[in-house]
C-alpha cells in the first residue's frame, strides 16, 4: 500500500528542497574552490624574500659527527633539501640531487640535505646510497625549520633555493625535476 496521505507529500517536498540545497552548496563550494586555485596559480611569484638571520646561526650535527655552521653557507647560491629515508619521493630525488652538486659545485653552488629523520636510519641509507654533498641531521625540528622557510603543509621532500645575497628564491614541495634543476643551475 502507498501512503497518500497529505503528510508524506509534506515530507517528500522537504527530502527535495534538501538534496536542491545540498546540490547547490556543493557547487558553491566546487566554484569557490576552482576560482581559488585560478588565482593562486595565475599570481605572479613572489618576491624574493631575504632569509631571517636567525636560519644563518643554525648548526646541525652530520652523519660522521661533524658540526654543519648554516652560517658558513652564506655568499654562494645554496640549494637546501628537506628529506627523510623513509620517504619515498625524497630518495628517488637524492641522485638528481647529487647530480646537480657534482655539476654545479664548481660554480660555487652549494647543496645540503636536512634530514628529517633519525640518526640510523639515514647512516645506513647513506651506505646503501652514498651522495657526494654535505647531509646534516635536522631531526623532528628540521619539519618546524622548513615551515619558517615556506613549507606550509609540513611535508616532504621539501627544497628552497637560496641566492648568493640570501634571498630566499624558490621554493618547491615533492620532488624536484631535471628542468628545475637546470633553471636553478642558471641563478647566482
Amino acid at each position: 500500500m502507498t501512503d497518500t496521505t497529505p503528510s508524506s507529500g509534506i515530507a517528500e517536498t522537504a527530502l527535495q528542497n534538501r538534496r536542491r540545497w545540498l546540490l547547490r552548496a556543493v557547487a558553491a563550494a566546487a566554484t569557490l574552490a576552482g576560482a581559488g586555485l585560478a588565482w593562486r596559480t595565475s599570481r605572479s611569484p613572489e618576491p624574493p624574500q631575504a632569509i631571517d638571520s636567525e636560519f644563518w646561526r643554525l648548526e646541525f650535527a652530520t652523519p660522521d659527527g661533524a658540526t654543519l655552521h648554516m652560517g658558513a653557507l652564506r655568499g654562494k647560491p645554496l640549494l637546501l633539501n628537506f628529506w627523510a629515508s623513509w620517504c619515498p619521493p625524497c630518495v628517488e630525488e637524492l641522485p638528481l640531487l647529487n647530480g646537480f652538486f657534482n655539476q654545479n659545485s664548481a660554480n660555487g653552488w652549494q647543496v645540503i640535505g636536512l634530514a628529517v629523520d633519525q640518526l640510523d636510519p639515514v647512516k645506513q641509507f647513506l651506505a646503501r646510497t652514498p651522495v657526494t654533498f654535505p647531509v646534516a641531521m635536522a631531526g623532528n625540528s628540521g619539519i618546524e625549520i622548513s615551515r619558517s622557510l615556506g613549507n606550509l603543509i609540513g611535508g616532504l621532500p621539501f627544497t628552497v633555493v637560496v641566492s648568493s645575497s640570501g634571498q630566499l628564491v624558490h621554493r618547491k614541495m615533492g620532488k624536484v625535476t631535471p628542468n628545475e634543476l637546470h633553471a636553478w643551475a642558471l641563478l647566482k
